[in-house]
């Protein structure tokens, strides 16, 4: 099941570029052979063809891991639009997709589009506000975006086209169209949307989440309509066996089997104690601890289903109950802004849209605001190398038409590109 993400900070992760890249050489070249004739260039751009796509994989650096199931991480996307490729400073490829914003919005993987019509396009607008908020849009309608965005949780999570497809998304691509140039807007520019996934029973302003001046629409609301998430209570029992392993591995914990034996939280500091040793830690520090130890060495264990990670939110009471620590809490996500499975609940309850974007924030509703043509997103970074291959004829590889031909491109001290049938 797709959780509802605990998307959205305050501000997206600080762009590598600006603007595409322009290609310094002409495409690579085959020839009659079987194998293919290599060009080392220090960036590349491939077109879809018109109304494509294009399928990306890629590789990222071997790392040695501890962990017990460690799996190479890889890269499996599709995305329409033009695929920029650029070697990084280290060698690695960085990739940057630039396609129509609606297209963007359309890529946007937040929540279920399972999710009742009015829960989705509550979601569209906000996901649309935020995007032309944090990236200081202020241009005509139909513009090219220049700044960049992110596509992880630190702005919002875009995925482009699943990969294999998912028919159900067709419903999530009819929120987008059914909101067309719909945003939140506050002194006339588009609000900062920030959005979460479940809360404690209630939403905080922003400025308590993300020390920013306080902003009229981000006030703290009470929420009773995300009881259907599966973060909205849990609890967790953690083996002080495995806590002293986890704190360990972490730093947080001496060596030499010393044995836990009681656990307690003070405000924000969580205090472990056991074998004549004791140590002190922010609640931050312990949640990530067991949070990247957990499923790394005890992967059968942790995180416990239904939740996606072991201790999902800093809302929680942290006690010692035999020979293990106990956690129980509620929520996840940071806890300002919607709450994704609050906007679920209202829309079963049969709120609108509108009125559910004007409950979190501070009743704003959407307005009609211009919209740009094109939009830079940074898909990923730190590959090795990747394969590229169009959905059909009509691709280009800077700016020379590719055939059937798919491309292959290697970093290192200098990018490498290939084409092959």
């Amino acid at each position: 099941m797709l959780l509802a993400s605990a998307a959205c900070t305050s501000a997206p992760e600080t762009p590598d570029e600006t603007s595409s890249p322009t290609p310094t050489q002409g495409p690579p070249t085959t020839t009659a052979s079987a194998s293919p004739v290599p060009k080392t260039v220090t960036s590349a751009l491939v077109r879809a063809p018109d109304g494509g796509s294009l399928l990306v994989r890629g590789r990222y650096p071997r790392v040695a891991s501890r962990c017990v199931r460690y799996e190479q991480p890889r890269l499996a996307a599709r995305y329409p639009g033009a695929l920029s490729v650029k070697r990084a400073d280290d060698g690695t490829l960085a990739l940057t997709v630039t396609l129509p914003f609606e297209d963007y919005l359309k890529g946007i993987a937040e929540v279920p589009p399972s999710w009742p019509r009015s829960a989705l396009e509550a979601q569209a607008v906000a996901a649309r506000s935020y995007a032309l908020a944090t990236t200081g849009w202020d241009g005509e309608q139909g513009e090219t975006l220049k700044t960049p965005i992110c596509a992880t949780t630190s702005c919002q999570v875009y995925r482009g086209i699943p990969v294999p497809f998912e028919p159900d998304v067709r419903r999530w691509y009819a929120a987008v169209r059914r909101t067309t140039g719909e945003v939140l807007l506050h002194d006339g520019r588009p609000a900062d949307t920030v959005y979460f996934s479940t809360s404690n029973g209630q939403t905080y302003g922003n400025e308590e989440v993300f020390g920013s001046a306080p902003l009229p629409y981000l006030r703290p609301v009470v929420e009773r309509d995300d009881g259907a998430s599966p973060v909205s209570r849990w609890r967790v029992r953690l083996p002080f066996d495995d806590l002293a392993t986890f704190l360990h591995e972490a730093g947080e914990w001496p060596g030499g089997r010393r044995a836990i034996s009681a656990v307690g939280l003070d405000g924000s500091t969580v205090r472990v104690d056991g074998d004549g040793a004791s140590r002190s830690m922010d609640l931050s520090t312990f949640r990530d601890a067991v949070n990247v130890w957990g499923p790394c060495l005890r992967p059968s264990r942790y995180p416990p289903s239904p939740l996606p990670i072991t201790l999902p939110s800093r809302w929680m009471t942290l006690t010692s109950g035999g020979d293990a620590a106990v956690a129980v809490g509620r929520g996840w996500g940071h806890g300002a802004g919607m709450v994704q499975w609050g906007a679920y609940g209202k829309a079963r309850r049969g709120l609108s849209a509108s009125d559910i974007l004007a409950y979190y924030y501070g009743g704003l509703r959407p307005e009609t605001y211009p919209e740009p043509g094109l939009i830079h997103v940074q898909v990923a970074s730190g590959l090795t190398a990747i394969r590229i291959a169009p959905s059909g004829p009509g691709a280009t590889l800077d700016g020379e038409t590719l055939g059937s031909e798919r491309v292959s491109i290697a970093g290192g001290d200098e990018l490498t590109v290939t084409t092959r049938p």
